[in-house]
């Protein structure tokens, strides 16, 4: 099973060999469908078919990640923050392929120990832990399991986190099932990596399905998870302003996130737990400026040589507000569907530490605008090019010419959901409050 690696950094931009497999997979498929399209529908728009799919493919991209060892990695560690261990700095490692999830898997072990969860641990792990103690205190449940069973879960729960949350999305099956396929490259991508960016995904989708249903105590918690994740998952909350039951809906975050705050005290001390946070803000203080990332500063920075990422984040913040100033379109289910879409394309281009792994969030986002509007030649090419840009961008649909000498340095991954992005919100401030939703049970396209 060949890897290739494109840099050397840690996992941004590598792929493993059933990328390539896939690729010619779904080429094949393709050509067969011209004869076979009936057939192919039968299987590729049935939930249980994807579901099927997506529980295999996750366990083989554990399989394969077992299977392809460890290789050596030359200190000082391929993190972001300065190490502060100058012993370290020699030092081999071997490390796996699944990397993060001995991170997160360790992490564990740490919590217990009372360690500070946010140094660097040569010896054990490649990069630092940025997750919260709840977090580690969850992958106790995976910890004492062996690798191949543990990671095989953890993919699992993440292509599963992503399958049911987008079924809970007011399009048809037939529709659900093709934002299931357009996703699924990404997913994999993430699952090569160990990442929990399905987790990410999901959880935020969820909570916009949990809304829709009048079921604020299951959002808010969904909401609290992602947060406790990663950080950017608060910016679903904003989600809560189009719904009816307000204060319910504050009393129920401010619930989730007092009882996920102090979770961990079930294994450590008070003190050490608030040590824990302490060190946390710390780490993530001295992360922030660590790297541009497959994102709009990125691309500013590769492309124009621009060095503001405080004020492009600032830009993009406003910009992203911009919309909720429309509160007469807050009871309008597309401009609620572009409002989500909107939100998991803007957590990822405008983060700082975006990498190829977290882009299943952001083309979730495409997908579900895409379905959302009124078929259009541009949305259509937009769609698409998405999808050759984004998604096949590492992938040997691409020489390694290509991606080692302008995919890469030029955050190509990026551009395609940046335009997106913009036309989003095009689309958010043109709304008008007549507009319904497409791709629904009730308003099916001609």
């Amino acid at each position: 099973m060949p890897t290739l690696f494109i840099t050397g950094s840690k996992d941004k931009y590598y792929l493993h060999g059933l990328h390539k497999h896939l690729v010619i997979v779904l080429l094949a498929s393709y050509f067969i469908s011209l004869h076979m399209k009936q057939t192919l529908q039968a299987i590729l728009l049935k939930p249980r078919s994807l579901l099927v799919i997506y529980i295999a493919t996750a366990v083989i991209a554990s399989v394969q990640l077992i299977l392809l060892g460890t290789h050596a990695v030359t200190m000082p560690l391929a993190a972001d923050i300065k190490m502060q261990s100058q012993q370290a700095q020699s030092t081999i490692l071997q490390v796996t392929e699944y990397n993060n999830y001995i991170i997160f898997k360790r992490s564990f072990f740490h919590l217990l120990a009372g360690k500070n969860l946010y140094d660097i641990f040569p010896y054990e792990q490649w990069d630092y832990y940025k997750y919260s103690p709840t977090f580690s205190l969850f992958m106790g449940f995976l910890a004492y399991l062996p690798d191949i069973i543990g990671l095989s879960i953890w993919n699992i729960l993440n292509a599963l986190t992503v399958f049911m949350a987008i079924r809970l999305l007011p399009y048809t099956v037939k529709t659900q099932c093709l934002i299931l396929l357009f996703a699924a490259l990404e997913l994999l991508t993430s699952m090569q990596n160990a990442q929990s960016n399905g987790l990410m995904c999901g959880l935020m989708i969820a909570a916009y399905g949990c809304m829709q249903r009048n079921k604020a105590i299951w959002a808010t918690l969904w909401l609290v998870l992602a947060t406790y994740i990663k950080v950017y998952g608060a910016v679903g909350f904003c989600l809560f302003l189009f719904y009816p039951g307000k204060p319910r809906f504050i009393l129920y975050a401010i619930f989730w996130t007092v009882i996920m705050a102090i979770l961990p005290l079930l294994v450590t001390p008070f003190h050490t737990l608030i040590w824990q946070y302490q060190n946390w803000v710390v780490l993530m203080k001295a992360d922030a400026i660590a790297s541009y990332g497959i994102s709009v500063s990125g691309w500013l920075h590769s492309w124009f040589g621009i060095e503001a990422k405080t004020y492009i984040t600032i830009a993009g913040l406003l910009l992203f507000l911009l919309p909720f100033a429309r509160f007469r379109l807050y009871r309008n289910e597309v401009y609620k569907m572009l409002m989500l879409a909107s939100m998991l394309i803007w957590v990822i281009i405008f983060n700082h530490k975006a990498e190829s792994p977290t882009y299943v969030i952001a083309v979730a986002g495409v997908a579900i605008w895409y379905f959302a509007m009124p078929p259009t030649v541009w949305r259509r090419s937009l769609f698409w090019l998405t999808f050759i840009f984004t998604s096949l961008a590492t992938t040997d649909i691409f020489p390694p010419y290509v991606r080692i000498h302008y995919l890469v340095p030029y955050t190509i991954k990026a551009v395609p959901c940046i335009i997106v992005w913009c036309a989003v919100l095009i689309d958010m401030l043109r709304l008008k409050q007549n507009e319904q939703l497409f791709n629904t049970q009730a308003h099916q396209p001609a």
